[in-house]
């Protein structure tokens, strides 16, 4: 197993991480996708833990808790031979102070995390969303606390703009505040936003990147073909809801260069598609998601072995998408203006 620096802090992470969003589906948004009970999550963490990857990912609004309870169970017994990540910010409960990065709201999510997860720390514990009516300064002093008390390790954001990380940041540095060493932000073959901002802030600042959804809304999993109907699972059930959207002539170009690459290597789709995301800049953490055994197996089969270049000039070259502005401006500025090395 490769391991790589989160971002800007001495911790080293596997270059996957087990997301757990499937774990309990206890509501109708996530049982759509997927509805691992204990057992099949333990069977899930073994197979992680012996193939090296010892890190996992969740969120305290995963089927409202049960995801992360579900992964305390699982790990019960070895919790110093794993990493652990789970999130705060979105709404817990109808408690009007049960939302958002106040100070009260993040006290209280971290003690109730610590307690569905059944330990006494969390290794990574990151905002998931950005709380535009709580001064930055709040937050991070409060993330700063938790801390120096020894209930966190290390911090991080996710879905944060550009301005939101940047201005946390820089508050960070005034304040000598504990400064988010990594992102956790949407990035695929068929979403490349990521690239236009946030990338480049990140090899500036040294924020390391976990990937989540790396295979599109599961888009990228070999399932979807040009005129073919959808395979049951979790895209036929609905699980794509609430996605970005991906024109189709766009989805299809990028499977069919997947296709073609899948016949050259004699890997899959999916494995080409997290290969890639391997090689792209700031890339920390891969985060995996998997609703049973086969799966997981299948995206493991991404470690060990490396695209050509030709393969990745391929793979960039068709999934490449028209910028907004200012973004398309910068690009006539290059010389100036660097876009990150992409090869």
């Amino acid at each position: 197993m490769e391991y790589r620096r989160l971002g800007h802090c001495g911790l080293k992470v596997p270059v996957f991480s087990f997301g757990t969003a499937t774990f309990g589906g206890t509501n109708e948004f996530f049982k759509k996708w997927g509805q691992t009970d204990i057992k099949e999550a333990t069977r899930l963490v073994d197979i992680c833990v012996d193939a090296g990857v010892n890190f996992f990912d969740t969120a305290d609004v995963y089927s409202m808790g049960s995801a992360e309870e579900i992964l305390g169970q699982a790990i019960k017994g070895r919790r110093e031979k794993v990493l652990i990540s789970t999130k705060a910010t979105f709404k817990m409960a109808e408690d009007p102070n049960a939302i958002g990065s106040s100070r009260y709201h993040l006290i209280q999510a971290c003690e109730a995390s610590l307690k569905r997860l059944n330990v006494d720390h969390i290794d990574v514990y990151f905002m998931h969303g950005f709380d535009a009516l709580t001064p930055v300064e709040e937050v991070l002093s409060a993330l700063d606390n938790l801390i120096q008390s020894g209930k966190i390790r290390y911090i991080g954001c996710s879905n944060f703009s550009g301005w939101h990380l940047m201005k946390s940041l820089a508050t960070s540095e005034k304040y000598g505040l504990a400064r988010y060493a990594v992102y956790q932000g949407y990035y695929s073959l068929v979403g490349r936003e990521y690239e236009w901002e946030l990338m480049p802030l990140g090899l500036d600042q040294d924020v390391g990147l976990m990937v989540w959804s790396p295979l599109g809304w599961g888009r990228l999993t070999g399932k979807i073909r040009r005129n073919q109907p959808l395979a049951k699972g979790r895209l036929q059930a609905g699980g794509a809801i609430g996605g970005p959207s991906v024109p189709e002539d766009k989805l299809y170009n990028v499977v069919d260069v997947l296709d073609s690459i899948a016949e050259e290597t004699g890997k899959s789709v999916s494995q080409i598609a997290l290969n890639w995301l391997l090689q792209r800049p700031t890339v920390t953490n891969i985060i995996i998601g998997a609703r049973n055994e086969e799966q997981l197996k299948q995206n493991l089969g991404a470690l060990g072995w490396t695209l050509s270049k030709e393969q990745m000039m391929k793979l960039d070259g068709i999934s490449e998408q028209r910028r907004t502005y200012p973004y398309w401006h910068q690009m006539d500025f290059t010389e100036r203006n660097p876009t990150p090395p992409f090869n």
